[in-house]
């Protein structure tokens, strides 16, 4: 799996104060921001779950649409466009899995081989919601590739490049869970210990791809990993 790094082209010229919102990218169609662990994607049930990325975005800028989530465990980039135009064109983008989406993730345990792939189907596990679950009869298909970035054995852990071809929720979580490697500080899938051995979610989306809904130019974007 390739992991090389592309520099991102650089934003478009805006009048948004510094600060408002994290952003990494900001053009007339889209915008790419940072979202920090522990802060919903979209506003969840009551007031109290009102904030989350998608609002603080568009504070700033009332046109930004929601085409994709994050858990609210994990870090990293967020895509959203500008105007109903840019959001059709990019949803369908991740519909027909045109949208490369990386991922950095630390793991119980050292995983043995230095590539491999996880094709093991999805499906919500209803009487346990929002936990989803393995189900080979009526799962949906679900396959993440990975690649080992490094290796702690003293510590019993290994760093992991994902690339999630299908985007089912949690599949990042449920798929090495499922192979017997827990991401560290998961507070659904992961046993006591492991959860409680970092104080959030390992689990960052690093990198992303995607053409520009107006020009067809492909961008990458890149976000470091904040462990």
């Amino acid at each position: 799996m390739d992991d090389s790094s592309i520099t991102a082209p650089a934003p478009a010229s805006t009048s948004v104060p510094p600060g408002l919102a994290p952003f990494i990218h900001l053009c007339d169609a889209l915008v790419v921001a940072d979202k920090p662990s522990g802060l919903l994607s979209v506003p969840g049930r009551g007031p109290e779950r009102a904030d989350c990325l998608a609002a603080r975005v568009q504070a700033v800028l009332p046109d930004a649409r929601v085409v994709h989530r994050l858990d609210m465990s994990t870090s990293g980039l967020m895509l959203m466009a500008r105007g109903a135009q840019a959001q059709r064109v990019v949803s369908r983008a991740f519909e027909q899995r045109r949208v490369d989406k990386r991922y950095v993730a630390v793991v119980q345990g050292l995983v043995r081989d230095d590539v491999g792939e996880i094709d093991l189907p999805l499906i919500v596990d209803w009487p346990n919601r929002p936990r989803q679950c393995i189900d080979h009869v009526v799962g949906k298909p679900s396959l993440t590739r990975w690649q080992v970035l490094l290796r702690d054995v003293e510590r019993q852990r290994t760093r992991l490049a994902l690339q999630p071809i299908t985007g089912r929720s949690h599949q990042l979580r449920v798929h090495l869970w499922a192979i017997g490697h827990p991401i560290f500080g998961d507070d659904l899938y992961a046993p006591p210990q492991v959860c409680a051995a970092e104080p959030r979610l390992l689990l960052h989306a690093h990198r992303l791809a995607i053409d520009h809904p107006v020009t067809g130019e492909r961008l990458s974007f890149v976000c470091d990993v904040p462990f």
